[in-house]
């Protein structure tokens, strides 16, 4: 198995962000990556250096799931941002057009509000770039796969899952996954990603819910008393085209590993029979208990009884890092589920 990080997702390193009123030390930091390459050295795993942090193909392709208007924003933002009188460093929103806008602002703090749907995703000058990287990640290891490996891993921070259409939110700003998808659907008719994150993968779940040739499937804590909130219920099935390609599986708060893998069966039970040729995993660690934001109670083996399964499937397959925050246990449960997936 390859396994990718690019360096210059180091440079977004948001200090702080917005939690139950109070401004907390951000968890979604280079540190995250850190630990979690720790993790993989510590399972004899070495990562590679994806060859750009940028490109025309790599615009190209979150062209496809992102709007231009948006792609333009993350940009340019901060230094629109910063040309206001009296503008902080760090682009953060303080208005929302909550209950739908009717109108698209052009004033940059007006933009803000638009685009980031909570007071998670603050930006520093270095951020896009970090951002970009993040992504960058993704394609290289969706293009491995693409290129013959049996699966990959992309170590990508910030993550992506939250990231809708022309939103930010949950720390993410592009959506890592569903750009694995976009790459593996270039050689694939149907594609697959199974969100196994503590939260569920909302923007993941608006890029694709009109369409028919990505089966989205989510296993996380019920959104009626868990971020994202307003979205994940079972009752979401999909749109038009994408009608039954769209699955939730809502877990009450502190759900265990045995219910978290009796809901997995279920949602691999309808991800087989949608036949796809290819598979994206948004691999969350922070269902672990011991996750500064935990609302599941996940152990360390379970981890490795997740990567076993997962590995069943027997798909070509891109591993993508969404969430699991810095803890003693988060490398370990990286290396735990890498060694049931049969990579270490």
């Amino acid at each position: 198995m390859k396994l990718y990080y690019h360096p210059d997702q180091e440079r977004h390193a948001p200090p702080s962000f917005l939690l139950r009123g109070r401004p907390v030390d951000s968890p979604e930091g280079p540190v995250r990556a850190e630990l979690l390459a720790r993790g993989l050295a510590d399972g004899g795993l070495s990562l590679s250096v994806p060859i750009a942090s940028d490109g025309p193909l790599l615009r190209d392709r979150l062209a496809r799931i992102h709007a231009a208007r948006y792609l333009e924003f993350l940009e340019t933002i901060h230094a629109r941002w910063r040309a206001l009188p009296d503008a902080a460093e760090i682009v953060a929103p303080n208005v929302h057009p909550c209950g739908g806008g009717h109108h698209y602002p052009r004033h940059p703090v007006g933009q803000v509000g638009w685009h980031m749907h909570d007071m998670a995703c603050p930006m520093t000058a270095e951020s896009f770039a970090g951002i970009l990287a993040s992504a960058a990640t993704a394609e290289a290891a969706a293009e491995s796969v693409v290129g013959g490996e049996r699966s990959a891993y992309a170590l990508c921070r910030p993550p992506g899952h939250h990231a809708g259409p022309e939103r930010a939110g949950g720390f993410c700003f592009l959506n890592n996954s569903a750009l694995a998808a976009s790459v593996l659907r270039e050689h694939h008719a149907r594609v697959a990603i199974l969100d196994v994150d503590l939260h569920h993968g909302n923007g993941t779940q608006d890029i694709f819910y009109a369409r028919g040739d990505v089966w989205t499937g989510s296993l996380h804590a019920d959104p009626a008393d868990f971020y994202p909130f307003f979205w994940g219920g079972a009752d979401e099935t999909g749109d038009g085209d994408g009608r039954g390609a769209n699955r939730n599986a809502p877990l009450p708060l502190g759900s265990d590993g045995g219910a978290f893998m009796a809901a997995l069966e279920s949602l691999i039970t309808q991800l087989e029979a949608f036949r796809p040729g290819a598979l994206v995993v948004a691999l969350g660690l922070d269902a672990h208990h011991a996750d500064p934001l935990a609302g599941l109670a996940l152990e360390t083996d379970d981890f490795v009884t997740l990567g076993r399964r997962l590995a069943a499937i027997d798909l070509p397959t891109v591993i993508v890092q969404e969430g699991g925050y810095p803890t003693e246990h988060l490398g370990a449960n990286l290396a735990a589920f890498l060694k049931g997936y049969g990579a270490a």
